[in-house]
């Protein structure tokens, strides 16, 4: 897509960043039925911002946000060879802006500013049955690594 600005966030943006959180947490929802009732937050995204550890991208069409996404770094586990790594998150690009790799030119961003912070895994999390994301994932060379399951037990 031409005309693409990308860009750290500012907290000037928190007002539509925190909209994209919203919608965001609507789409998550029929494939969680654990989700709590609104409100809830996912993130402190004006923490992220804050913080110089952590990237917050946002893409601007015209002067509009229409997607955005995070990178921090997390801890690994201790028996693995590295010792931390990137996570991605707050992934959104809003409907009318989908499918035109958006998505992609965020995680490059992303990926260009772990590799300078000398992390040199990313990871993210996403719904198993949310395909067009997994999809799109798929496509910026990310792979299913480990399945996390649960079992909901019910209360008595």
């Amino acid at each position: 897509m031409e005309n693409v600005i990308l860009r750290d966030a500012k907290l000037e943006d928190l007002v539509i960043l925190k909209q994209f959180e919203q919608e965001l947490i609507a789409a998550e929802r029929p494939f969680d039925s654990t989700i709590k009732p609104d409100p809830i937050s996912y993130y402190d995204l004006e923490a992220y911002i804050k913080r110089e550890d952590v990237k917050v991208v946002v893409a601007e069409v015209e002067g509009q946000i229409v997607s955005s996404g995070y990178a921090l770094p997390k801890k690994a586990r201790h028996y693995l060879d590295h010792e931390a790594y990137a996570y991605l998150g707050f992934m959104y690009t809003l409907p009318a802006f989908r499918g035109k790799g958006l998505n992609a030119q965020i995680m490059h961003e992303l990926k260009a500013w772990a590799k300078m912070q000398g992390l040199l895994e990313l990871r993210l999390t996403v719904y198993q049955e949310n395909s067009p994301a997994v999809n799109a994932y798929k496509k910026s060379g990310f792979a299913s690594h480990i399945n996390e399951m649960r079992l909901r037990l019910k209360e008595d």
